[in-house]
């Protein structure tokens, strides 16, 4: 009897401490330890593809990394096994370039694009040719405007939708306020009706000429200064909040554990970052990192950089959460306007003749970089045509003479077009870049028939130029100026095809390592943070994504539909429910 209730005894232990993983595996909790073995464990650390044969983590970081043995002793007695059956698992994917903002301002409105949009749980159809996207989008206001509310609408764009006008809105809904937002999120048209319902006037805008209040129409530094007029129509708390919902399943849909957003806020700062607190309470499976808008916080703090970067210096200890990090010492500026509303300043202007736009006023844009370079900030700029990107570089170049700075890590975003004599300066001057790949598949064949001609669209994001100087180049997706899908940015920087299966400037793919790094190690780096996460390696935080296929064994083609089972954050598993 004694020997059976010792039996029964030692039975009801190993219930307690062991359980079933998803995997199948028996696996023990007792002391805290889990070893994930028996897959392509790629770590992203170094220059050529490595693997560990197993990784062990503890109280969410990463606490060895070798072989499968060694592992099981490293961990103890007690540990948990994760069998991987053969599944990929990686750094979690890092987004060093999204917009909640822009998100929760999409996501829940209505979409009519020129492509195919996917949302959480429905795909929006895209829709070409002017007709058609004047039905769609009189069919949608129909159905679903309402009288005392702005009726958003994102994703025109008038390559792909013709011409579009205050008086086609007033016709379409003359009694219901609309607002059509650009494919590019930097132009809006409103009706008269959300005119005044709005209650913005023609004297607000005097003498800016990036308004056509005519035509309804307010883009770059236009749309800039509309913004802060009309917060309350435009960030709506709860449907605000339901777009964030919406972001964060797309994040964790995507396998990425960090996601940055430079450029905050975008019109006003404590409605914003308290909609962004509700939702990252609620303890989603990733990590936000603010990087202060210097030119917004410069008009918001009474046109002075001084009274901005002050503004910025106690953002950490004011607003840091567990999972919401303002980076120190970090800043956003612009210079040129939208590459999606052909307005990214080129150097010889467009094949219709129009110039493009800047951004920020160019004495104001070269006081800002002095002011934060002499202040020991690492400077990230939106820059896209090659006038743009080049006033940057003069700018950099008169700073380095005056002021040298070792590691200042200066990084240029999204590099819609620039050429390779410019890749040589980006390195000469020691600056790194963060692109979005996805310009290429999305405007490569329209831009080259209309505006940029052959030569200028068919080199869009020229990132072999950049890779090949040793220049460090992370993607983004600039949500939502590509989808927020790491793989399907590393894909087309692999592959170079574009929406209509062009196969254009081919001699600028990379490899498809490269490419991974860009979404991994080398984004992370972008944010300051390669020490902390971006690869796997013992001390960094536990964040992985596992993946059906290995990236690296299969057709580059096939890379962005590889499923993404599940994210590890903080090494919490969290199974992937689109799967």
């Amino acid at each position: 009897m004694k020997k059976v209730l010792l039996t029964l005894f030692a039975a009801s232990l190993l219930l307690v401490c062991c359980k079933k993983n998803e995997a199948g595996t028996t696996k023990s909790t007792q002391n805290g330890s889990t070893v994930y073995y028996n897959g392509d464990i790629l770590t992203m650390e170094g220059e050529n593809a490595t693997y560990a044969e197993a990784v062990v983590v503890k109280d969410g970081k990463i606490t060895f990394t070798g072989s499968k043995d060694e592992a099981m002793k490293q961990a103890g007695e007690g540990h948990n096994m994760v069998d991987l059956e053969g599944k990929t698992m990686m750094p979690g994917f890092v987004e060093p370039h999204v917009h909640p903002s822009i998100a929760a301002s999409i996501l829940p409105n209505e979409i009519i694009a020129p492509y195919d949009w996917a949302l959480p749980t429905e795909t929006k159809k895209g829709v070409i040719g002017h007709d058609p996207y004047i039905k769609a989008l009189t069919e949608s206001v129909q159905k679903n405007a309402k009288a005392d509310q702005v009726y958003w609408v994102w994703g025109y764009h008038q390559l792909w939708h013709g011409d579009l006008n205050r008086d086609m809105l007033n016709k379409i809904s003359p009694d219901k306020p609309i607002a059509v937002l650009h494919r590019s999120f930097h132009e809006v048209f409103l009706n008269d009706k959300a005119i005044e319902l709005m209650k913005i006037k023609e004297a607000d805008f005097k003498g800016n000429p990036q308004v056509e209040w005519k035509r309804g129409h307010f883009f770059e530094g236009g749309w800039l200064g509309l913004v802060p007029k009309i917060a309350q129509w435009f960030i709506v708390p709860e449907r605000y909040s339901k777009g964030l919902e919406l972001m964060t399943q797309l994040i964790q849909k995507n396998g990425i554990t960090t996601v940055a957003e430079p450029g905050f806020p975008s019109s006003d700062f404590n409605m914003e970052y308290n909609l962004l607190k509700k939702e990252m309470d609620k303890n989603p499976p990733y990590t936000v990192y603010l990087i202060p808008n210097g030119t917004q916080l410069y008009g918001m703090e009474g046109n002075s950089n001084e009274k901005a970067e002050a503004f910025m210096e106690e953002l950490p200890a004011k607003y840091n959460t567990t999972n919401i990090i303002f980076l120190p010492k970090q800043v956003k500026l612009f210079s040129d306007g939208a590459i999606y509303s052909q307005l990214m300043r080129m150097e010889g202007g467009y094949t219709d003749g129009h110039q493009g736009e800047w951004m920020t006023p160019l004495d104001l844009l070269k006081t800002q970089v002095k002011f934060y370079w002499d202040a020991g900030y690492k400077i990230h700029v939106h820059a896209n045509g090659d006038q743009g990107i080049q006033q940057v570089l003069d700018y950099l170049a008169e700073n380095e003479k005056a002021n040298p700075r070792k590691d200042h890590r200066f990084t240029l975003h999204h590099m819609g077009y620039f050429s390779d004599k410019q890749a040589q300066q980006v390195k000469d001057l020691g600056i790194e870049a963060s692109v979005n790949p996805y310009y290429l598949w999305a405007l490569a064949d329209k831009y080259s028939e209309k505006g940029l001609g052959r030569e200028r669209g068919e080199n869009l994001v020229r990132i072999n130029s950049l890779t090949s100087r040793g220049v460090p180049v992370s993607f983004h997706s600039d949500f939502a100026m590509a989808p927020i899908e790491p793989l399907t940015l590393a894909w087309t920087a692999i592959n170079r095809v574009t929406s209509q299966n062009s196969k254009f400037s081919q001699d600028q793919r990379i490899a498809p390592y490269l490419a991974l790094k860009g979404i991994t190690i080398t984004a992370a780096r972008t944010l300051n943070l390669e020490n902390e996460i971006g690869s796997i390696k013992t001390g960094k935080t536990a964040d992985f994504t596992i993946l059906a296929e290995n990236p690296l064994k299969i057709d580059p083609l096939k890379i962005k539909n590889i499923k993404i089972l599940a994210t590890i954050y903080h090494g919490k598993r969290f199974d992937n429910p689109n799967q």
